[in-house]
């Protein structure tokens, strides 16, 4: 491998990382402080996947279909918490299980009515369709690194509104203890909405920047949520610094393990995982 592969590879590989960790953060922030086991997480994605379609044709602007799925993303977020998510902060998790179980087929069927059973793809926007030359003979689309600082700036505006803000302040009151949090006067209803829309948004905004380059198709939700797990096992779960460097670590394993080990490269991620449990069963981080 010359030293242009190995770049586009290692751009690649951070691209991937920083879009699986969009996904892991919502997941693992809906877990760690409403400790609720989300298995339809990956449908958030396939939405934003088929908003990102359907605004586009509808708008014939990329940047007005990001923005308009990220308003209903945030909308969907607060409804479905309101309706169903809140009545099971106290019950099993099992029961969490079976309910975020049925809504990944709920979805899928609604997806299927709404958008049929097609394949689709999403323009990448005129502005960022160039390429950036690498060499003679090899270049770098530029798209593909609008998506990586996209999750960046999320990345840094997520660390902010937690460490830094009032707001912030009482989600981690509210994940560390509810009920003290609650007696002290903070409508720890309303925190728990915000941080559920929060993870649906950024999953849903995941969806959307990815759609360019992965196509829109049915079932892709499922195949995301696999690796998001990976990602927050490895991470520790509850914990975003975790998802952050776990997802990087996943995205380098993944791609360079398909250039250089493709007859394993499947199971090279879930290796990776094996190996951090055996060293740290609790993952690389603790909430």
């Amino acid at each position: 491998m010359d030293l242009a592969n190995f770049l586009i590879q290692l751009l690649n590989s951070v691209q991937y990382g920083l879009l699986l960790f969009m996904l892991a953060a919502g997941l693992t922030l809906i877990f760690g402080i409403m400790g609720v086991v989300n298995l339809a997480h990956g449908s958030f994605y396939m939405l934003g996947a088929y908003l990102a379609w359907s605004l586009a044709s509808l708008t014939g602007s990329f940047a007005l279909a990001l923005l308009g799925g990220t308003v209903l993303a945030v909308i969907f977020g607060l409804v479905l918490e309101w309706v169903l998510f809140r009545h099971f902060y106290h019950r099993d998790h099992l029961d969490q299980v079976l309910l975020t179980f049925g809504l990944i087929y709920i979805f899928e069927e609604s997806r299927s009515i709404l958008w049929g059973d097609d394949v689709h793809g999403v323009k990448v926007p005129e502005l960022l369709s160039a390429s950036v030359p690498l060499t003679e003979t090899m270049s770098y689309p530029v798209y593909r690194l609008f998506i990586s600082g996209v999750c960046v700036a999320l990345a840094i505006g997520l660390y902010l509104l937690i460490s830094r803000t009032r707001l912030g302040m009482k989600i981690r009151a509210g994940a560390f203890n509810r009920d003290m949090t609650e007696a002290l006067g903070v409508n720890i209803k309303l925190i728990h909405a915000v941080v559920f829309a929060i993870g649906v948004a950024l999953a849903t905004v995941a969806g959307m920047i990815a759609s360019p380059i992965s196509s829109v198709y049915p079932n892709m939700g499922s195949q995301v949520l696999i690796m998001c797990f990976v990602v927050v096992v490895i991470g520790g779960i509850g914990s975003v610094r975790g998802a952050m460097i776990s997802a990087l670590l996943v995205g380098l394993v993944d791609t360079f393990g398909k250039v250089l080990l493709p007859q394993v490269a499947g199971m090279l991620v879930y290796m990776l995982m094996a190996a951090v449990l055996l060293w740290k069963p609790e993952g690389l981080f603790k909430q």
